[in-house]
């Protein structure tokens, strides 16, 4: 069974709009950077190869060097769905993603959005 056409989608082609949003509400794009970096364990130049070689959402994930052990305290609605009720594993990182940019675009403090890693940012 073919997967979701997003899982297709490049993550390159969703990073600069991810840029805009936080940019747009006064965040900044090492934050943005930071939030990926807490959920998928890339590290900066992790992030910089899968802009740079085009690789898909499943990709992304399927490489990603270790999903943050605390993924399961990320709740809450992202496009009238709850995350933690998502059953198809891949959708769940992309939405948990995604709710993890809103936040820091709607500027929730940065300990909270990382689920308490980094107390000296709140």
């Amino acid at each position: 069974m073919p997967g979701h056409r997003i899982f297709g989608i490049s993550f390159a082609s969703i990073y600069p709009l991810y840029v805009e949003k936080v940019e747009r509400k006064g965040r900044g794009r090492d934050e943005l950077d930071e939030v990926l970096t807490w959920l998928t364990g890339y590290d900066e130049a992790g992030l910089r190869a899968t802009i740079d070689d085009g690789r898909d959402l499943e990709t992304f994930f399927a490489q990603a060097p270790e999903l943050n052990p605390h993924t399961s305290l990320i709740t809450g609605v992202i496009c009238g769905v709850r995350v933690e009720d998502i059953e198809d594993p891949l959708m769940q990182k992309i939405r948990y993603m995604d709710k993890l940019v809103d936040e820091l675009a709607r500027g929730k403090k940065m300990a909270s959005i990382l689920r308490g890693g980094d107390p000296a940012r709140a």
